[in-house]
């Protein structure tokens, strides 16, 4: 599904977001304060938007990883990566979230945007991200949450499960109903507290939420304690020096 969409991806997430998606990434980064010299990783990172802008941000000496399940969706972030910075230090590998190839306590920032709820076990996923992530560190979930506005609540819900699946199908020609996924897999997975819950749940301390466009949206961010007892999920991990 996702690599037949992959063309069209990112034309059909500024149209559909209203191109408020780009905001939604500035506003992250504002709120992450990222130093240069240390290395993030950004999983499910699709056409590697999240990634890319990350890596402007720090520099390109700062070693910067994207990683997706979907080869199709990374060989367009390679290509935006090849025309726009082509001398940074920012990588796109082929890796499941919930089987990281990286050593423990590496990244100083795990972030995911809009692909937590296409992890299989969202629990199993955020752990595996806190393991590679260094006590201390962040782990940032950027995902659609539910507003609860009078008035808002309708008009979004129209929009998510009317409106924008016939626009997606319609751009994105697919054959697998992409675009009804999209409103299902929202609507199923957890938002607010309960997703706030689940991370905590993970191993998380310290988490917040910061919702965006009247709630559209949620920043979840949470902190790698000092002192973990969070263990290796992978029987192998090579370490990404």
């Amino acid at each position: 599904m996702f690599a037949q969409i992959a063309p069209r991806y990112d034309l059909l997430n500024h149209v559909l977001s209203l191109n408020i998606d780009k905001r939604w990434r500035a506003k992250t980064l504002k709120k992450l304060n990222l130093v240069p010299g240390d290395p993030v990783l950004d999983v499910c990172t699709g056409t590697g938007d999240l990634a890319l802008a990350i890596s402007r941000k720090l520099g390109e000496s700062t070693e910067v990883v994207g990683t997706d399940f979907c080869p199709q969706m990374l060989d367009i972030a390679r290509e935006k990566q090849s025309k726009t910075i082509p001398g940074h230090e920012l990588r796109f590998l082929e890796a499941d979230t919930q089987n990281l190839p990286f050593s423990d306590n590496y990244f100083q920032c795990v972030s995911v945007a809009f692909g937590l709820r296409n992890v299989n076990d969202t629990l199993k996923g955020l752990r595996e991200m806190i393991r590679v992530t260094k006590p201390g560190g962040t782990v940032a979930v950027l995902e659609f949450s539910k507003p609860t506005m009078i008035g808002l609540k309708q008009l979004y819900n129209t929009y998510f499960q009317h409106v924008l699946p016939r626009i997606g199908q319609a751009m994105a020609k697919n054959d697998r109903s992409a675009y009804e996924y999209l409103p299902q897999s929202v609507q199923q997975f957890p938002s607010g507290e309960a997703l706030a819950s689940v991370m905590r749940e993970a191993g998380l301390q310290d988490v917040q939420m910061l919702p965006m466009t009247l709630g559209v949206v949620t920043l979840y961010s949470g902190s790698k304690p000092l002192s973990t007892t969070i263990s290796s999920t992978t029987n192998s991990q090579t370490s990404v020096h």
